[in-house]
């Protein structure tokens, strides 16, 4: 079926994507090329959120927001394009931490939050107002305003994300997770109004780990969920991630990495489930889960290939 004439059958779809990491930016970033900007919401993870330099670094909703503004690292998939970094040589020089690295350009966005932030405006209109300086008509949403960090356990111990992820490069061994606080959150204005009003509710193929347990371990998200139609994609292609360390989470946990794995972590939250052709063997394993499969191909090396699996996903999702 042609492009346009899909486009034309899913305009109306009401949409929400919950999503994280580069991943998830990139097909949400498919979706808004295919959705009118007020049928989608993407529901970002805030677990990676921390403080750092004095400043309040959020790492999954600057990705989504760079991607969705074109303005993203096209090598990297994170960070921002043209970017400079005379602040982290200066502050080498200085003797400061740079650990974490954070461009010139990037850093103004996080002067500009930690800001708003300070003023006592919740991160969830800090969001919206920084997306519209940024070009963003989709409604891009923490999933909470609340500071949900999550933590790892390792054999070296417990350790903040970022300290696992960037300082330690993801080398321990994962024992579990665990998100600060979660249990006293509540979902940020708007998330639970657009899960209720959603006819397809997206789980990017973000880590089911550290990127999409955390939004759904907010109290009240899943029951906003309810009942709604849930595709999954898996993050997961011939046992590798494209990007980030889901793999070896899962196989660190003692569960192979594989496809199915990812929808067995999902479960019966899932009415559908879209898996790479690598993985097209798998595909019965699904559906004896009482999860109908739909394979395809799920890299997405351009913004043409996000479109089409943005539209294939929106199709599939009408057989459920």
């Amino acid at each position: 079926m042609p492009i346009r004439e899909v486009h034309l059958m899913t305009s109306s779809m009401q949409v929400a994507a919950l999503a994280g990491g580069v991943g998830g930016a990139r097909l949400a970033d498919g979706l808004a090329q295919v959705l009118p900007p007020e049928h989608l919401t993407v529901i970002v993870n805030v677990g990676d959120d921390f403080s750092h330099l004095g400043l309040r670094i959020c790492p999954d909703l600057d990705t989504v927001c760079y991607t969705l503004a074109g303005i993203a690292n096209p090598e990297m998939g994170w960070g921002r394009e043209g970017e400079s970094w005379q602040v982290m040589q200066t502050l080498e020089a200085l003797g400061g931490p740079t650990w974490f690295r954070l461009g010139d350009r990037d850093l103004a966005l996080h002067l500009e939050r930690s800001e708003r932030l300070r003023m006592g405006l919740p991160l969830s209109q800090v969001t919206y107002d920084l997306c519209k300086r940024l070009g963003i008509n989709v409604r891009i949403l923490p999933v909470t305003d609340d500071q949900v960090p999550t933590m790892v356990m390792t054999e070296n111990g417990e350790l903040a994300f970022q300290d696992y992820f960037v300082r330690q490069h993801c080398e321990p061994v994962v024992k579990g997770f665990r998100f600060d606080g979660v249990q006293k959150a509540r979902p940020a204005a708007g998330v639970v109004e657009a899960l209720h009003r959603a006819d397809l509710v997206v789980l990017c193929p973000s880590n089911p780990w550290v990127s999409l347990d955390p939004i759904l371990a907010v109290p009240g998200v899943k029951e906003a969920i309810g009942m709604r139609r849930v595709v999954g994609v898996s993050p997961i292609i011939g046992g590798k991630t494209v990007k980030g360390p889901a793999a070896k989470m899962f196989t660190e946990l003692g569960i192979p990495a594989t496809a199915t794995a990812v929808a067995a972590h999902y479960g019966s939250l899932l009415a559908g489930f879209v898996l790479d052709e690598q993985d097209a063997d798998q595909a019965d394993v699904v559906q004896g889960m009482d999860i109908l499969p739909y394979v395809t191909g799920t890299i997405m090396k351009s913004r043409l290939d996000r479109r089409r699996l943005a539209l294939e996903i929106l199709e599939f999702s009408k057989l459920l």
